[in-house]
């Protein structure tokens, strides 16, 4: 990314960084009941740092309609929460028994592990309420297609599935076909919802609807690419946790199925593709390229 263009996109994912952690602790206050550890866990999770860049695609993604920031800043917190869920559980013992996220112990070291499993059934909990509220849209419509939308993206056919065939890949050797389908699951749902959030929002056609999609669905498949490529490469200090993880679980990954120097051509040729689905947006979908761009330009 170019300086100036780089200046403008990180000056921008820092403002949406700040609104979404401003609208996530008015929505989870500090607990002062005998339920207050769980409240805390809540709260440690999901301040414990990270891109927000669901968050931030799902206020881009708003902001080509001229959505109200009201609106769209509670459903990126909402999803920002759902996100954050995952995190805790799949850092599980039970799960990737990861020790550190985000350079911070995980939720279930910093408490325990029964106290993480409620947290993050918290949150998720939580996430709908706030997408069902009257104060995240005056349309009942719009707050049910929300809804639904949310979780046929985070249910047992979008990111849980994806959770659940990335366990079965630690016994079974996966194609390029298969990787492809459980991240599309597991990673990408989301991010596709993210987009299609900001796009239920403002009413989009359906042509703008598909085109996001198809932008989300290559974002988020260059975004797994860039992962798999930073476990490998990347600095652990930087990345906040462990490197190398798939290799020593044994898991197939789209580097060690295309070798390094194909997946990033890969993740190049995704983001690519990613950008033209924006031209029918115009200069209002540049910063939604920017962080198309981003996303395989990142080193944490």
């Amino acid at each position: 990314m170019k300086g100036q263009i780089l200046t403008e996109f990180s000056d921008a994912l820092a403002d949406v960084s700040a609104a979404t952690e401003t609208a996530l602790l008015k929505l989870i206050p500090a607990g002062d009941g005998p339920e207050a550890q769980v409240v805390d866990a809540m709260r440690y999770s999901v301040m414990a740092g990270g891109k927000r860049l669901r968050p931030f695609l799902v206020i881009a993604t708003a902001d080509l309609f001229n959505v109200s920031r009201a609106c769209s800043e509670r459903v990126a917190a909402a999803l920002e929460m759902i996100h954050t869920y995952s995190l805790i559980h799949d850092d599980l013992p039970a799960m990737d028994n990861d020790n550190m996220r985000r350079g911070k112990p995980t939720c279930h070291v910093q408490y325990d592990e029964a106290t993480a499993i409620l947290a993050g059934d918290a949150l998720l909990t939580l996430a709908f309420e706030v997408l069902a509220h009257h104060d995240t849209h005056d349309s009942e419509k719009i707050r049910c297609d929300l809804v639904i939308e949310v979780s046929r993206a985070v249910g047992a056919h979008g990111m849980v599935g994806g959770q659940m065939l990335d366990l079965v890949a630690e016994n079974h050797e996966l194609g390029v076909a298969e990787i492809t389908r459980l991240q599309r699951m597991k990673t990408g749902a989301l991010i596709s919802c993210s987009c299609q959030a900001g796009a239920i929002l403002g009413k989009a056609s359906k042509t703008q609807r598909h085109l996001l999609n198809a932008y989300a669905h290559d974002v988020g498949l260059a975004f797994q690419i860039s992962d798999d490529l930073l476990d490998i490469e990347g600095d652990p200090k930087k990345l906040g946790k462990a490197t190398n993880k798939d290799d020593k679980a044994g898991k197939a990954t789209f580097v060690s199925l295309l070798g390094v120097e194909r997946a990033r051509d890969q993740a190049k040729a995704l983001t690519d593709q990613a950008i033209k689905y924006l031209e029918v947006f115009g200069k209002k979908g540049d910063l939604l390229s920017d962080l198309a761009q981003f996303v395989i330009e990142r080193r944490n």
